[in-house]
C-alpha cells in the first residue's frame, strides 16, 4: 500500500504555488507518470507524496469531514495509479488527480446531502487553510445545490480562480461563474432573512 511512502523523509517540495493548488513541475510529473507505468515504485511513490495533501485539501474542501476526505483522497489515488495509464498529459497531472477526487467527494456529499459539516478543511495539515466558517454561513452553503456549493467552496475556501475551478469540474468558465452568481445571490438572500 503506498500510503507507507508519505513518510518518507526525500518527500518533493513544491516547486511554486499558482492559485489555491501548490505546483509541481508538468515535465517532472510527466516524467514521474512514465517511470511509474513502467514499473517503477519510487515514481509511483513521489507521485503520491507529492499530491496527498493536496488531495486531502480538495475533498476536505468539498465535503467538510476530515476523516471523510482522508478516505475519499486514498481512494482516489488508488483509482489514479490503476488508471494511470488513461492519463493522457493534456491537463497537469495534479488537476488530472484533483478531478478525480472532486468526483469521488460529490459521490460523497449527495450521499450524504445536508449532513456533513462545512469547516473540516481548516483542520487538514498541508499548505495554510482558510479560517473555519461561520455557523450560519456553513448552513446556508450546505443548503446549496451540489453544483453551486461545490464552486462556492473550491472558490473561497480553496481560492481556486473561476478557470481553475472549471478545468476542474470538466465545464466551462461561465458555468462556474453562472453557478458562483447564482449561489451568491441565493446566500445573500439566505443570509439576510430575519430568522436567518
Amino acid at each position: 500500500m503506498m500510503t507507507s511512502s508519505r513518510k518518507t523523509a526525500d518527500k518533493a517540495p513544491p516547486t511554486g504555488h499558482a492559485g489555491g493548488f501548490p505546483t509541481v513541475g508538468r515535465s517532472d510529473d510527466d516524467a514521474l507518470v512514465t517511470a511509474a507505468l513502467s514499473g517503477s515504485e519510487a515514481a509511483a511513490a513521489q507521485l503520491f507524496d507529492r499530491h496527498w495533501d493536496e488531495a486531502r485539501r480538495v475533498a476536505a474542501a468539498v465535503v467538510g469531514d476530515v476523516a471523510i476526505a482522508e478516505d475519499i483522497a486514498q481512494d482516489a489515488l488508488i483509482q489514479a495509479f490503476s488508471r494511470l495509464a488513461s492519463y493522457r498529459h493534456e491537463a497537469r497531472f495534479g488537476t488530472w488527480l484533483h478531478r478525480i477526487v472532486v468526483n469521488r467527494a460529490l459521490s460523497v456529499l449527495r450521499r450524504h446531502r445536508g449532513t456533513l459539516p462545512l469547516d473540516a478543511a481548516s483542520s487538514i495539515s498541508g499548505p495554510p487553510s482558510p479560517p473555519p466558517i461561520d455557523p450560519l454561513v456553513g448552513r446556508a452553503v450546505a443548503d446549496l445545490p451540489v453544483k453551486q456549493r461545490v464552486v462556492v467552496l473550491l472558490r473561497y475556501r480553496l481560492d481556486l480562480t473561476p478557470t481553475e475551478i472549471a478545468e476542474l469540474l470538466d465545464t466551462k468558465v461561465g458555468t462556474v461563474n453562472s453557478r458562483l452568481s447564482r449561489a451568491l445571490e441565493q446566500l445573500r438572500t439566505r443570509l439576510e432573512e430575519p430568522n436567518a
